[in-house]
């Protein structure tokens, strides 16, 4: 069953709001392989300036799996989750985040575009992050659905 573009371009994403916390920030710059230290070490980060570990890039992506069923959205739509593929993502930003600030992240889906006569969805989802009302980041995510009955 195809998405329906209307519904999901009138989805409902109540605003998220997430202390980046210091632990987590650590573990994934580690993760992501981050060998500068001001991202795992506090001395090192204020050494350069900063007043506390800043956020790495990309994690603000992770964020949005602080949502209850951070999928729950695409099965809301008739996606089987087994179909869906990260496509692409992009970030804008437009101001450091350091551990501790308490980020808002407000969600909308911008576009529905069908390709390959119907096999492929791509679903553009867009977050804006701000703090205390000022914009942080913006960030542009394209999940690809693969309609393997529209194939045939």
């Amino acid at each position: 069953m195809a998405v329906d573009r209307a519904r999901a371009l009138a989805l409902d994403f109540p605003p998220l709001t997430v202390t980046a916390e210091r632990g987590r920030l650590v573990f994934f710059a580690r993760a992501t392989g981050q060998t500068d230290p001001v991202y795992t070490d506090v001395s090192a980060a204020r050494a350069a300036g900063h007043p506390d570990l800043p956020v790495p890039p990309t994690f603000l992506f992770g964020l949005e799996m602080e949502r209850p069923e951070p999928f729950g959205w695409l099965a809301g739509l008739g996606v089987d989750l087994r179909h869906v593929l990260h496509g692409e993502q992009a970030f804008t930003y437009h101001a450091l985040a350091y551990a501790g600030d308490e980020l808002t992240l407000t969600t909308r889906i911008t576009d529905v575009a069908v390709k390959k006569g119907g096999a492929l969805e791509l679903l553009t989802k867009e977050t804006t992050v701000t703090r205390d009302g000022e914009p942080v980041a913006e960030s542009v995510g394209v999940l690809v659905v693969r309609r393997p009955e529209a194939a045939r």
